[in-house]
């Protein structure tokens, strides 16, 4: 699991650090990591040794941990040049630079013999500064575009917000980003994320708080996907009943379903109109459309004007694991509880919260917990970063990243037929959500490239069986859920 850290929090870490070794130990763990990966970098494209390092160093400690990195590449044979980006620079660092053979340029020399460096280290801003880039600065990074000059990040490019909300303003686009003592928002949420390129986290002994999000890797599916044993049955394996689709979106009806058999569902009960359900059954003819119990619903998706408006609030009241997506949303008319999860995606959560999308877009996690707290609901906000919150708990949770392939039409349906599989089978709420969305993510991934949403869905157990030989046995099956006494 990776943890992301807000700038308070990460200030807050470093002073205390600071107190007890002093700012100049941190400095040197960053530059000794910082100058680790950029040597690295330079033997994979040839050698370290006579290639060209061009440092562009503002008035911070970012630009200090690219001084003294620069003070280790020299030392190891690298000719290395440093811009001041910035009125002033950091004093220690830049006498060191200097006596280590350094030289300096100024930022027409900079420009002119940009094309001849082999990368370039950004140490202009930090996480203090404002978003975006002085005219000379953004020009500069504009050429590095432009030239195709990879870049390496001190802690986040500069010009890009540390956290939401995220912003156009000019900013270095790099190649890799090594940060210190902890990942920032900007590392793990979208379209930030995009900006960093790979992502080097080098440890400088900070100690750090609960974080204020928590992203989910391969191994952490692999340890709560549940796995049926010798003793298991279609009824402990989960069962999960389909409300949805309707006679105009009957598409959204067979995606759903798509999406739970994918997943591993004991049984499916397909519980929407019957016009539909011979649709579905002609295509997943394993599907049941008899009444019966069931141990987690999903509702909504495909609904159009639906006229019963009293479904979710009856399904909420039976207190059975619920998935309300898409057109369901619309119906919340009561409080709901934690084993209820919202799947919108950003417009949908605008609406539910009567705000502009423009307000979801720009900070998706104050946008999760303030629907958290309105609703009393669980909330899985879809996306290229997918958020999960859950009534009692501050921190928020991000699914595994995938490609952006995965933005078109039914893939929210398809996702919460993974959802209610997943609830039925006995994962909480948190679990479930982020197992979905992460299993869709790498099952993407996996299949680079324009493929269907079903496809993807058919895909899900090759996804799963691929994990479980790279990345560790997939967990055993959890406790049996009854069912809460739900009968469809």
């Amino acid at each position: 699991m990776e943890h992301g850290y807000t700038v308070a929090q990460v200030r807050a870490a470093e002073a205390t650090a600071m107190t007890g070794l002093g700012a100049g130990v941190l400095m040197q763990r960053a530059a000794a990591g910082l100058a680790t990966a950029v040597l690295r970098r330079l033997r994979a494209a040839g050698g370290a040794y006579g290639s060209r390092v061009l440092l562009a160093v503002g008035s911070g400690n970012n630009g200090g941990d690219a001084l003294f990195a620069g003070v280790r590449l020299a030392g190891r044979g690298v000719a290395v040049t440093a811009w001041r980006a910035g009125a002033e620079v950091h004093g220690d660092g830049w006498a060191a630079f200097l006596a280590a053979g350094g030289r300096e340029v100024d930022a027409a020399t900079a420009r002119a013999q940009l094309g001849r460096q082999q990368l370039v280290v950004d140490g202009v801003a930090g996480i203090g500064s404002r978003p975006g880039l002085e005219p000379p600065v953004a020009a500069f990074a504009a050429a590095c575009r432009a030239l195709g000059v990879p870049v390496v990040a001190v802690d986040l490019p500069s010009g890009l917000a540390p956290e939401p909300p995220f912003s156009d303003a000019p900013h270095f686009t790099a190649a890799s980003t090594v940060t210190f003592g902890c990942y920032k928002l900007c590392h793990l949420l979208e379209p930030a994320r995009s900006e960093c390129g790979e992502i080097e986290l080098v440890d400088i002994g900070l100690e750090l708080p609960e974080p204020t999000v928590s992203q989910w890797t391969p191994g952490d599916l692999a340890a709560a996907w549940p796995v049926p044993d010798a003793n298991s049955d279609k009824y402990s394996r989960g069962v999960v009943g389909l409300d949805t689709g309707s006679v105009d979106y009957p598409g959204a009806a067979v995606l759903t379903a798509a999406g739970a058999i994918g997943a591993g569902a004991g049984m499916v009960r397909y519980l929407g109109p019957p016009q539909v359900a011979a649709r579905i059954v002609d295509r997943y003819p394993n599907i049941v459309t008899a009444q019966g119990r069931v141990q987690a619903l999903v509702v909504g998706s495909g609904w159009g004007e639906r006229p019963d408006r009293g479904v979710v609030a009856r399904a909420i009241e039976a207190r059975v694991p619920l998935v309300v997506d898409a057109d369901g949303l619309r119906h919340l008319s009561k409080r709901g509880h934690a084993a209820v999860l919202l799947t919108p995606h950003s417009g949908e959560l605008a609406r539910l919260l009567g705000v502009p999308r423009e307000q979801v877009t720009a900070d998706p996690i104050a946008a999760v917990r303030s629907a958290v707290d309105r609703t009393g609901c669980s909330v899985l906000l879809k996306g290229a970063t997918q958020y999960v919150a859950t009534p009692g708990e501050n921190r928020v949770w991000l699914g595994i990243p995938g490609p952006g392939w995965t933005a078109q039409a039914g893939s929210g349906d398809v996702l919460a037929g993974i959802c209610g599989t997943l609830l039925a089978a006995g994962l909480d709420v948190v679990a479930a959500a982020l197992a979905a969305a992460s299993v869709q993510a790498l099952a993407a991934a996996a299949r680079p490239g324009p493929v269907t949403p079903q496809a993807l869905a058919e895909g899900l157990g090759e996804t799963l069986q691929r994990r479980q030989r790279i990345g560790g046995q997939l967990s055993a099956a959890p406790p049996h859920n009854p069912g809460f006494g739900l009968v469809c």
